[in-house]
């Protein structure tokens, strides 16, 4: 048998997929479109970025509450490196438990209104790992069709039935619930403000069908908590419910100006998770710093409620401001707004508009969306100035009149 020759090697997928990319993104760079990973050298203005020495609004955030730097967060990081130094001693099982990773699951979970609480390297690895670890052969899982990666990626290695039902659909959701068996191991993952759209999880009626067919329901908060209810606890305090979520995820990097994901729940649930969950057995802990910051800000958001009422105050502004320019922005109702371009070139052309004229925002493209969908994927902030929104708001309308009446769609 020949052995693979280097030439053979180059022609194999896995370099076709490595050069299509190097294709593309050499290509969106020469036609100024390369908008991504480009490092932000100043973030110091509170809702204004710098960004290859240009002051732009920031409008493409995930922190919501704007407590990015905040004097109190920033304090508590410092004091934890100061006690505990920048890392652990291993992983969460054997030597890598601080006291303040405890401390920090303890304000989880009563910020939660949950029994227990625990904590990960990040929100993507927090969804894969939980849903992989509570399921397996001859369960079901059940996911939204909009849900985020990070659900869908957790859904296709847990060995379990993959389901998913239509966006938000509670009669297609009822549909594949009544088609499992009554006694097989069943879990509906949603998220509650979709990251897309931003538009809400009909979160009362997902709970009733989970209790009516015997499902476990878990709910990714990333982009609800600090950001849904009246004091940012999120979408069960927006709905007025209780005890309506099983498994309570969320991020601490978004609202929470860390780094790091969560699970609260019972603590039995908890209890399982430390012991069976591989990315709390087998990855590093929380650093002291990211543990410390992201508990001193849960305390932050209950002390300090303006910001949870104020972000609310400036979505509506932004939002309907952006639709009373003619744009469309689907369904959204919370943290995120869409804006439709139409193509990938089109949302391109919109950004660099955007940003030529000192509004950072960001692309979102097919696949990520659907064709014919892309976007500028759009937020605001608490710390944002009502003036600052308007001229943001003026800025995009302007940007996406001139490429959406373009005969070309090129200008």
């Amino acid at each position: 048998m020949l052995e693979p020759t280097m030439n053979d090697k180059l022609k194999d997928s896995i370099n076709k997929r490595i050069l299509e990319m190097k294709r593309r993104v050499e290509a969106d760079s020469e036609r100024d479109f390369s908008f991504y990973n480009r490092p932000i050298e100043d973030v110091s203005g509170g809702s204004k970025v710098v960004i290859a020495g240009q002051e732009m609004g920031m409008f493409a955030s995930y922190s919501y509450l704007g407590l990015i730097g905040h004097p109190r967060i920033a304090k508590a990081a410092k004091r934890a490196v100061d006690e505990f130094g920048t890392g652990t001693h291993g992983v969460r099982l054997l030597a890598g438990t601080l006291p303040v990773h405890r401390e920090l699951e303890n304000t989880i979970a009563e910020f939660k209104n949950a029994e227990a609480a625990i904590t990960f390297s990040s929100g993507y690895v927090t969804n894969l790992t939980v849903i992989s670890t509570l399921l397996g052969r001859g369960d079901f899982v059940i996911s939204d069709k909009l849900n985020h990666a990070s659900i869908v990626d957790g859904c296709t290695i847990s060995n379990a039935k993959f389901l998913r039902f239509r966006h938000n659909d509670m009669a297609d959701l009822e549909r594949r619930l009544e088609s499992l068996p009554l006694s097989a191991g069943k879990l509906v993952v949603v998220d509650a403000v979709f990251s897309m759209d931003g538009d809400i999880i009909d979160l009362p009626r997902v709970s009733e069908l989970c209790k009516k067919h015997g499902a476990w329901l878990m709910v990714d908060e990333a982009h609800s908590v600090g950001v849904l209810g009246e004091t940012g606890r999120g979408v069960e305090e927006h709905f007025g419910l209780s005890d309506a979520v099983d498994i309570k995820m969320g991020t601490l990097s978004k609202a929470i100006p860390a780094s790091g994901g969560y699970i609260a729940g019972s603590k039995d649930l908890i209890n399982y998770l430390r012991y069976s969950a591989r990315a709390y057995i087998f990855s590093a802990a929380l650093t002291p710093p990211q543990a410390a910051a992201a508990n001193e800000a849960f305390k932050v958001i209950v002390d300090e409620p303006w910001r949870v009422d104020r972000l609310r105050q400036n979505f509506r502004l932004f939002r309907d401001g952006i639709r009373d320019a003619g744009l469309d922005t689907l369904s959204a109702t919370a943290g995120i707004v869409p804006v439709i371009c139409g193509t990938d070139d089109q949302a391109y052309q919109v950004t660099r508009l955007c940003q030529r004229a000192g509004v950072f925002v960001l692309p979102v493209l097919f696949p990520a969306v659907p064709p014919g969908l892309s976007r500028l994927r759009a937020t605001v902030m608490a710390t944002h100035k009502e003036q600052s929104i308007k001229e943001a708001i003026n800025v995009i309308a302007e940007s996406s009149g001139k490429v959406l009446s373009s005969p070309l769609g090129s200008v």
